[in-house]
């Protein structure tokens, strides 16, 4: 299903993603509701409600700087880990001092 959104860069609605996904990725017409409603939970597809209709979109960009995002935060998490590691291994070695191995 996002091969349909990253291939043609275009906004669709639930009737014309019912037509193109059972022709071009064999996903069946009966679950493409479920799919494109379980994309949509996971943030992978952006829903907007027009009018009375829905439309959905996903373009490659928002893939790339939502990976951007967490790879700061993973790194932010891995430096303040390695100062903790620092400090804890500086207080181990005060902790040694003075003290005799039996």
């Amino acid at each position: 299903m996002m091969e349909i959104f990253s291939e043609t860069k275009d906004v669709f609605q639930l009737k014309d993603l019912e037509k193109i996904a059972p022709k071009e990725k064999g996903i069946t017409a009966m679950s493409v509701k479920e799919v494109l409603q379980s994309l949509v939970d996971d943030g992978m597809v952006d829903c907007e409600r027009i009018g009375t209709s829905n439309y959905y979109w996903a373009f490659p960009s928002k893939a790339l700087h939502a990976r951007k995002h967490k790879l700061e935060v993973l790194e932010s998490q891995l430096s303040e880990g390695s100062q903790k590691h620092a400090s804890l291994q500086k207080s181990i070695e005060k902790a040694k001092i003075g003290r005799c191995e039996t």
